[in-house]
């Protein structure tokens, strides 16, 4: 059965094959190759090495990071002539083999794991598209991975930030952190307010996510914290409506933090951005009037 094994794999691959480039380029550098080889490690072995080994391989990788150790490739992106609105399909063909693949691999489950059938469908449909610009464009074999391991030593460290921070999501519900934050909001706000708890929940969702740079880490916090038992329990809110409406907020926080790496420091690499920031500063006008009207949604709601 195809599974998260699968994706692993992938994406071992990928980051191994960035390791090597790191040490084959001129001059080499090794706290790049070191870096994306404890990532292939950490998908190739991480769930055979055990919860010490996994830690430190994390360690290694914050020392790796942390002591600046990392330098950017110096090489620059191939020069490609524009080939029109066509080069929007291999972008495109990502999306629709995630969504088809997802609704077929659930109809197999002796072939894939339904539970995993979005991120298998994922893996093959940026393989499929890979594969489609080897045929069209001709780069050669090896320019994807020059490319991503150009893209990926512009982002530098930040590149293991969603790893890190859905890890910490884990920990912090496991931990208890919820019931935890649940007694001090319950006595910070009056009983029987909703207007205090739709701003205690959604302005927590939304705070919770940009410190630890996604609203999935966050909202198992935050649900357990308020939404069950105060809007929920309390106010009989639709279990459906509180968590979309929460998640929508928290993808508010989403657009104004470096934490969430994948989504603003990424871009800020990818279009050579000399303000490192320019995303978030740019996404900060619409992300306020967005967290305002969830709050007024989650409100008119549940009146």
């Amino acid at each position: 059965m195809i599974g998260l094994g699968f994706v692993y794999t992938v994406a071992g691959l990928a980051f191994a094959a960035f390791a090597v480039l790191a040490l084959v380029d001129r001059p080499r550098r090794w706290g790049n190759a070191a870096f994306y080889a404890l990532i292939a490690t950490s998908f190739f072995a991480g769930d055979r090495i055990g919860d010490i080994g996994n830690g430190v391989l994390v360690l290694a990788l914050v020392g790796v990071g942390g002591l600046g150790a990392m330098r950017r490739g110096g090489t620059t992106a191939s020069p490609e002539a524009p080939r029109g609105p066509g080069l929007f399909v291999p972008a495109l063909i990502i999306p629709a083999t995630a969504l088809i693949g997802t609704l077929l691999f659930k109809q197999m489950p002796a072939l894939v794991d339904p539970k995993q059938a979005t991120l298998v469908a994922l893996a093959l449909g940026v393989l499929l598209a890979l594969g489609v610009c080897l045929l069209w464009l001709r780069p050669g074999i090896a320019a994807p991975l020059r490319e991503g391991r150009r893209l990926m030593d512009d982002v530098g460290w930040a590149a293991v930030l969603p790893q890190m921070l859905a890890s910490l999501g884990a920990v912090f519900a496991v931990s208890g952190v919820g019931e935890v934050v649940g007694g001090l909001v319950s006595h910070a706000i009056p009983k029987g307010s909703l207007v205090g708890a739709v701003l205690a929940y959604g302005l927590g969702m939304a705070l919770f996510t940009m410190v630890m740079g996604n609203a999935f880490a966050a909202f198992p916090v935050m649900i357990a914290a308020i939404g069950v038992p105060l809007l929920i329990h309390g106010f009989h809110g639709n279990a459906a409506l509180v968590a979309a409406v929460g998640m929508l907020a928290g993808f508010s926080g989403t657009l104004m933090t470096p934490m969430a790496a994948n989504f603003n420091l990424v871009p800020a690499a990818l279009l050579e951005l000399k303000d490192r920031s320019g995303v978030i500063r740019a996404q900060v006008p619409t992300a306020l009037p967005l967290l305002a009207f969830n709050l007024v949604l989650l409100y008119a709601c549940l009146r």
